[in-house]
């Protein structure tokens, strides 16, 4: 007998890219589970049907990215708010601009179609929330009441009353009919960034960035239940279309809840990411993710999910008592819903004091809807979502069939996977969720790649800096993303060391910068190096390179192991000034190194010319250290190479012709270490031409 396949619980569908630039929102028909509209920095609306990879339709007319996508229920209309605070609406199944609505000073947060009658609800960072009329194009009505950004909007089922979540931490309540709140859910510690209605029930789900969901009763205006524990912002939840459970879009994790009392009862692994939209069909669930420019849509089995607390128990707590689940989809603890036969009353249109917002369509309007256009880029695609609706059919419109599961990967996946997990055996409190149990999630996320072995000096750093060299190193959490408050701890602890490390450094050039006053060049070179800090030495250095007269030869011997090391260094500001300095040295001091060890011993004793010889010796000395790195890097491409070609004439030691001496007298037994010079040739070009020396010698 065959051995059954066993498919995944969830997996991935499709990848694409949804966009020129950043996808910025995106939005799931909620009746379908197949459409999918993505809005972008392009300042686009483009529309794909799920798991196919060409876009249906492009829409264009807005000027400043795309910040917040809706559909309607039959997903017929799409309205899409933008940065600049504009909104326009388009008509699907014509393929048309409907309308422009104008009126908030910001960029828009969120919005919403009402469930029945043709109004749209927006919410702004201008903490506005507006109630707009498609058909009379106006503004019915404007709530205030929240003080910071509104996130998310959502009708109730019946269309009487409107939800709005914010980042002042609250959820809202608002009474459509009477245009006025009727109640406030305080709770919540972070930014409340998603809520939404129970299908049947007056029950409203709240999800923050405290990382808790809240359930609250609309009849009595209070916390039912409060779930905690969940690993990460809460930014996307929803109600299984019977109202039995709630899943929660986790990062790389589906989770499934109950609220009477508050319990997980599955835990589904999906490396999706930072889930943004959640849909339900044909007894599957989608997930869409967005990340730059790529859109990521993925599917889980809800037939092998668990949800309700009617599961079998396991026999290792077979003594304790099992809690009966009591939200139970056939019993209704609450009031329903009644929704209308047909659209719902208009809500009562209140006096305005605004002028954008009572004033009639303008000829401008009319410019910029003529300006909006609806590009359909897959005619295909399009007759057959949209054409359809428009026609009378004699057949029953075709049903949309469940995407296929893959195998599991391996077998012995596939028996872990047909074994019941721990989670769906037993009832867990959601407050004994451990984030730690859970097993490690698989990224896509590439390697990090090393240092080049060279840093430009274009580039978006401090020039001669680098974060990375002071900062302690991070490793990069399995748990994926951090609350925003624990991010900005770790970039406040990085700016601490920063600020330690510039303040050090400018402390130094302030040292520095006091010896300098006094003019005394050479002393102040010698405390720079004394620092031991080559940044310093390069600050110095790119002000001493820009007078050549404060070259001395005794600056020379102090400097030379500098440039030795800044030739050396990963920074290619530092190798630039190094070069600067070495060309300095070589076009007015070769010369006379040259002539003073050529020449011959004097007679009695001459202390000046003795120490002229010393510092010679030195700086020969390093020059022939200095000679065999400038001629192995003269090879390499780009710049950075071109920098040690103008310094390659010294590279070649037989035509400087230095030796040293026998007995290294720097006197009398000097030996004649360059008997003749045959020819020395210093042609200085100006500007940011290289100096070119040609020194040829010849033994004696």
């Amino acid at each position: 007998m065959a051995t059954p396949v066993v498919t995944k619980t969830a997996w991935k569908l499709q990848e694409i890219v949804a966009h020129a630039s950043n996808v910025s929102s995106l939005v799931l028909g909620k009746a379908s589970g197949r459409l999918l509209a993505t809005g972008g920095d392009d300042c686009r609306v483009n529309l794909w049907s799920i798991n196919k990879p060409n876009c249906i339709m492009s829409l264009t007319g807005h000027t400043s990215p795309v910040e917040s996508v809706r559909l309607n229920t039959p997903e017929e209309l799409i309205v899409a708010g933008s940065q600049s605070g504009s909104i326009r609406v388009w008509d699907l199944e014509a393929a048309k601009i409907l309308r422009t609505l104008m009126g908030h000073k910001a960029n828009i947060c969120s919005l919403d179609f009402h469930p029945y009658g043709e109004f749209v609800a927006s919410g702004s960072q201008d903490t506005n929330i507006k109630l707009w009329d498609i058909r009379r194009k106006g503004c019915v009505f404007r709530y205030r009441g929240h003080s910071q950004a509104v996130r998310c909007l959502r009708f109730s089922p019946d269309g009487k009353w409107l939800a709005s979540a914010a980042d002042d931490h609250t959820v809202k309540l608002w009474d459509l009919t009477a245009g006025k709140m009727m109640s406030e859910f305080p709770g919540h510690t972070g930014p409340v960034n998603v809520v939404e209605f129970h299908p049947n029930e007056y029950l409203l789900a709240s999800g923050s960035s405290d990382r808790t969901i809240r359930f609250w009763d609309l009849e009595k205006f209070q916390v039912v239940s409060c779930i905690e524990g969940e690993p990460g912002p809460v930014r996307s939840v929803l109600f299984n279309p019977d109202g039995c459970c709630l899943y929660s879009g986790c990062q790389d994790s589906l989770r499934v809840y109950g609220w009477e009392p508050e319990r997980c009862f599955d835990v589904v692994l999906v490396n999706w990411g930072k889930v943004a939209d959640l849909a339900i069909c044909n007894d599957q669930l989608i997930g869409v993710a967005f990340s730059q420019s790529n859109v990521s849509s993925y599917v889980v089995d809800l037939t092998r999910v668990t949800r309700t607390g009617t599961v079998t128990q396991d026999p290792v707590q077979a003594s304790q008592p099992l809690t009966q689940q009591t939200s139970n989809p056939g019993v209704s603890l609450r009031r329903i819903y009644e929704r209308p036969s047909t659209t719902c009353s208009k809500p009562q249109r209140v006096k305005h004091n605004s002028e954008s917002e009572r004033r009639s369509p303008s000829s401008e309007d009319d410019r910029d809807e003529r300006e909006s256009r609806a590009e359909i880029q897959n005619a295909e695609d399009y007759n057959e979502i949209f054409q359809p609706k428009n026609s009378i059919s004699r057949t029953p419109p075709r049903k949309s069939e469940p995407f296929p599961a893959p195998p599991e990967d391996d077998i012995a996946t596939a028996k872990e996977a047909s074994k019941p997990s721990p989670a769906m055996d037993v009832q867990l409190p959601v407050p004994n969720l451990e984030v730690s149990a859970r097993p490690p999630v698989l990224t896509s996320t590439p390697a990090p790649k090393g240092e080049p072995a060279i840093i430009p000096a274009t580039r978006n750093e401090p020039i001669g800096l680098k974060a990375s060299d002071f900062l302690p190193a991070v490793k990069v959490p399995q748990q994926a993303e951090l609350v925003d408050e624990d991010a900005m701890s770790q970039i406040r602890k990085g700016h601490d060391t920063m600020c330690v490390v510039l303040t050090s450094r400018h402390k130094n050039l302030d040292t520095v910068r006091a010896v300098w006053s006094t003019g005394d060049i050479k002393t102040s070179v010698d405390s720079a190096v004394a620092i031991n800090d080559l940044s310093v030495v390069v600050d110095l250095l790119n002000i001493v390179n820009q007078k050549a007269s404060l070259w001395k030869l005794d600056l020379c011997t102090t400097v030379l192991p500098q440039i030795e090391k800044l030739l050396q260094s990963k920074y290619e500001s530092y190798v630039q000034t190094g070069c600067t300095s070495l060309k300095l040295i070589l076009q007015r001091f070769l010369p006379l190194i040259t002539d003073i060890l050529a020449a011959p011993p004097s007679v009695g004793v001459d202390i000046s010319r003795e120490e002229r010889l010393h510092k010679c010796r030195l700086c020969f000395k390093q020059l022939k250290s200095i000679s065999g790195l400038v001629k192995s890097k003269s090879g390499l491409s780009g710049r950075h190479g071109s920098a040690f070609l103008c310094c390659m004439p010294m590279a070649h030691e037989p035509q400087l012709g230095l030796h040293s001496c026998p007995d290294g007298h720097p006197g009398g037994s000097i030996a004649s270490p360059l008997t003749t010079v045959v020819d020395l040739q210093l042609p200085l070009l100006s500007g940011s031409s290289c100096t070119v020396l040609l020194l040829r010698a010849t033994p004696a």
